[in-house]
């Protein structure tokens, strides 16, 4: 199949959708097949990735803004460093995560096979992302994007089936998935933004492993949440 941009593949959709004896489903179903590939296939080549990254969550009466640096290394690897409002660390090195809170005198650790977190499964991003086998459902969505030229692909993560409702995927012109936004089955709204992603920076080893403050004990935890 030739290579084609987000905007002609969008185009495309669309002329073949005013045409008399079209089937729109058909061509949506090429259109999501073709976007998903695309995307796999371009994190599926990195070594390692590194964002700035800002985290919404709504529910249950409570709304939280938070940001930082993401950093993810294949295989399975990730670290997330909370800058504001308050410095977190949740960090794993593909075996085991921890979270410690700047300050605290406790950090949790936990096996990364036990984690039911909503950042977990971004460490397998790099490496082995096949969209169409995570998700249920996997469709185009509605438009609301954050940026002109992106598209927004929504389905239901076959992993987390039991808690989230619905994932919507926003990828730029480039490929890159610059927003994640999760509805869980409760009624709470998680949402990721990425901005300056860099791919293939140099990222050591030790900078997934966690090394606690002096002082700060390591508790295990059956699952952990930032």
């Amino acid at each position: 199949m030739s290579r084609l941009s987000i905007q002609q593949l969008v185009l495309l959709a669309c002329l073949v959708a005013v045409a008399p004896d079209c089937q729109p489903q058909v061509t949506e179903a090429a259109n999501v097949h073709e976007i998903a590939k695309r995307v796999d296939e371009h994190y599926n080549h990195l070594a390692s990735l590194r964002a700035d990254f800002e985290e919404r969550y709504q529910g249950a009466g409570v709304e939280r803004a938070e940001s930082g640096v993401l950093w993810l290394k294949r295989p399975g690897k990730m670290r997330w460093e909370y800058l504001q409002p308050r410095q977190k660390l949740f960090i794993s090195d593909g075996k085991r995560a921890y979270f410690y809170v700047s300050g605290e005198s406790q950090a949790r650790r936990a096996d990364v096979k036990n984690l039911d977190d909503l950042h977990s499964p971004l460490r397998y991003l790099l490496g082995k992302t096949r969209l169409e086998k995570e998700f249920e459902g996997l469709r185009l969505g509605p438009a609301g994007s954050m940026q002109s030229g992106n598209v927004v692909l929504v389905g239901r993560p076959v992993a987390l089936a039991d808690r989230v409702e619905e994932v919507r995927l926003e990828i730029n012109p480039a490929f890159e998935i610059v927003r994640i936004e999760i509805l869980e089955l409760g009624g709470s709204r998680t949402e990721f933004r990425f901005q300056r992603l860099n791919a293939n920076l140099p990222a050591a080893d030790n900078l997934f492993r966690f090394s606690p403050p002096a002082g700060v004990q390591i508790i295990e935890s059956e699952g952990l949440t930032p």
